[in-house]
């Protein structure tokens, strides 16, 4: 088989890499001129673990290349996958912006030879695959086609395992023959017997936004949990597992900290909110979560000013991690967006680390001190600050901290340590949740 993806972005560009590993021929279309010369030199614009090699592998193999020039390469597809962004729109009103993915929708119209699958694997409204259906009939009566709503559930830093071997498929259409191809498509994961949901459009556009407004409560629930926890002297992760052993509601989500971020969770659950007013059928459940989410992530800032004795005021301030996860380089909707300019308006100046993200981190925030490495950003620091809970920042050298950091003080928004073994060490350690906010 041979398919298209529309948009090189991160769900275009992992997703055309994984099916060309299915065997499948795949060409990866993006407007981005640089975008595209830099993929066929065998370079990533974003940031995943084991991408690179997937695509220089199936680029090699001949399964897998890139171009500019939509028309030739939608022409000779059976599939065509539309994966542009879609963003909250500018007037900050909540709705999706679909105005990419209705510009791909008729360009791919008017570049359709014969029978072709037009799968939505952009994060759409309930509604939206109907209207692309009518942009593309509109333009293209002369053609058979279907149009298939196929979201995508990737978890930026294990992308690539959560497309081969994926939780569910979810395919929203009510054309057999289209379901057809999409069996096609997905049939290694047939084979090892991947559960594969077949829904109507509307089923399925809405079936993405509920799965991460889900997940997005389950965050918020365990953060309101984590300062029950700090009023009455328990410790949060105690009441996390103990909850998560109850199969129905499980481990996964349950870690708290300064709020969600990313590309997906605040972009979809505000889209849901407005989807249902729109509707008539309100939210207040999530409505709730997506104005504590705001919430929390601006009133951390104080939490590191309450540790600091009150003031940060000329001091310095070292921070590890600025990306919203670790395994990515993703800054959008980060929580150090909101608490590394809020220490700055309070008179701190800040030194940060991130292994992955500072490339993007400087574009959006240039007034900073970048640092080289996780020990460089505490020389002289007044207090350390864990924002992203990296790997390498689990077994830090609690000695040459000592020695490095001005101030013995450990914030760490994470909880990625023992409050034991860092106070024993002598440091003012806050965490989240626990009560063990102090120093032996």
């Amino acid at each position: 088989m041979r398919i298209a993806v529309i948009g090189a972005g991160y769900v275009g560009l992992v997703s055309g890499a994984c099916f060309s590993e299915f065997g499948i021929d795949v060409v990866c279309v993006d407007r981005d001129e640089n975008k595209v010369a830099l993929l066929q030199r065998g370079q990533m614009p974003v940031y995943e673990p084991g991408l690179a090699a997937l695509v220089k592998s199936n680029a090699e193999a001949g399964r897998l290349s890139f171009t500019t020039a939509l028309h030739g390469a939608v022409a000779e597809a059976e599939a065509v996958f539309i994966a542009v962004g879609t963003p909250c729109r500018c007037d900050n009103n909540g709705h999706a912006d679909l105005s990419d993915l209705f510009e791909a929708a008729r360009e791919v119209a008017e570049a359709l030879r014969g029978y072709t699958v037009v799968v939505i694997k952009s994060t759409v409204p309930v509604g939206t695959g109907r209207k692309v259906e009518s942009i593309i009939r509109a333009t293209r009566q002369d053609i058979p086609l279907d149009v298939v709503s196929n979201p995508e559930f990737l978890r930026e830093g294990s992308a690539i395992h959560d497309f081969v071997r994926p939780d569910r498929v979810v395919v929203g259409t009510d054309s057999e023959r289209a379901r057809e191809v999409m069996r096609q498509l997905y049939r290694m994961l047939y084979l090892r017997e991947t559960p594969i949901l077949f829904t109507n459009l509307e089923t399925s556009e809405l079936i993405k936004y509920a799965a991460n407004t889900f997940l997005s409560l389950k965050i918020a629930f365990i953060n309101e949990m984590a300062d029950l926890c700090e009023r009455i002297g328990t410790d949060v992760c105690d009441v996390a597992h103990g909850i998560g052993l109850d199969s129905r509601i499980g481990h996964k989500f349950l870690h708290p900290g300064p709020g969600y971020g990313g590309s997906c969770f605040p972009k979809d659950t505000l889209a849901l909110v407005h989807t249902a007013r729109d509707h008539g059928v309100p939210l207040r459940i999530v409505e709730t979560v997506v104005d504590m989410n705001k919430s929390r992530k601006k009133e951390m800032a104080g939490r590191i000013i309450a540790a600091c004795g009150g003031s940060v005021s000329g001091k310095t301030i070292a921070v590890l991690g600025l990306t919203f996860k670790p395994n990515t380089d993703d800054m959008r909707e980060s929580p150090s967006l909101d608490i590394i300019p809020a220490l700055q308006k309070a008179g701190a100046a800040v030194r940060a680390f991130d292994p992955e993200g500072m490339n993007e981190a400087r574009k959006i925030m240039p007034d900073i001190l970048y640092c080289p490495n996780a020990y460089e950003t505490m020389k002289g620091a007044e207090a350390l600050v864990i924002l992203t809970e990296w790997n390498e920042f689990r077994s830090l050298d609690l000695g040459r901290m000592r020695r490095l950091l001005k101030e013995l003080i450990v914030v760490d928004l994470r909880n990625i340590y023992d409050p034991s073994d860092v106070m024993q060490a002598g440091f003012q350690y806050t965490c989240i949740g626990r009560s063990s906010n102090k120093t032996l």
